[in-house]
């Protein structure tokens, strides 16, 4: 349960100010600016935790108080949400605003070992997830003349690859020489990328390739 800093803080603050805050079950935190309000049962569920220590009754670490008797935290309150929610019922739920290496810096500054496994072990997922996705491709076709080749094969740039290059005859004619003409196939790697406007580019370039490697 949180509220956010500022006027409406003040609305609840008699009934807030008048509890024993050692005494009560109920806590209020003061995170960033932010209020929240738990449980002694739900910030005690890790006794090596920070959030555990603050609510003894005689706590082993000074944590100043603002005036309406909240405990004062200089953390992010975006991030302390997902971790208190966390306490209450033992399963991580971000925002797509957050990441997760921002709440295991949370995590680790509160102490929560549980939590920080946790995140530990989604971190290492997501990224073996990303090691073993395949490698894709997209596939150009590029249409050019003999004396064109060289020049094209050595300015290609930017990731591109010569893949395949098939004959379709001779089309052009320059005095009384023809030309020859060819389709010159590449390729390049994507890297986390659309490139579904290439769909039809890389079909086309494997049909061609296989018609190449018969000619």
């Amino acid at each position: 349960m949180a509220e956010s800093h500022g006027e409406t803080s003040g609305q609840d603050r008699s009934p807030v100010q008048n509890i024993n805050h050692r005494s009560s079950k109920w806590v209020r935190l003061n995170v960033g600016g932010t209020y929240f309000l738990t449980t002694r049962q739900t910030l005690c569920r890790d006794p090596k935790s920070f959030l555990f220590r603050l609510c003894q009754a005689e706590p082993d670490l000074d944590s100043d108080k603002d005036e309406s008797g909240a405990y004062l935290i200089d953390r992010d309150p975006m991030y302390f949400g997902p971790v208190l929610n966390y306490l209450r019922h033992g399963k991580l739920v971000l925002n797509k605003n957050l990441t997760e290496e921002g709440a295991l810096e949370e995590a680790e500054f509160y102490n929560i070992t549980s939590l920080i496994k946790l995140i530990k072990e989604k971190i290492s997922e997501r990224e073996g997830k990303r090691t073993h996705t395949p490698v894709k491709h997209v596939y150009r076709v590029l249409q050019c003349q003999e004396e064109e080749l060289t020049q094209m094969v050595s300015t290609m740039s930017d990731g591109w690859k010569f893949e395949q290059l098939v004959s379709i005859g001779s089309s052009y004619n320059y005095g009384n020489e023809d030309q020859a003409e060819f389709l010159c196939v590449v390729s390049k790697e994507l890297h986390n990328q659309s490139y579904s406007s290439n769909t039809q580019h890389s079909e086309k370039a494997k049909i061609l390739q296989e018609r190449g490697s018969r000619i």
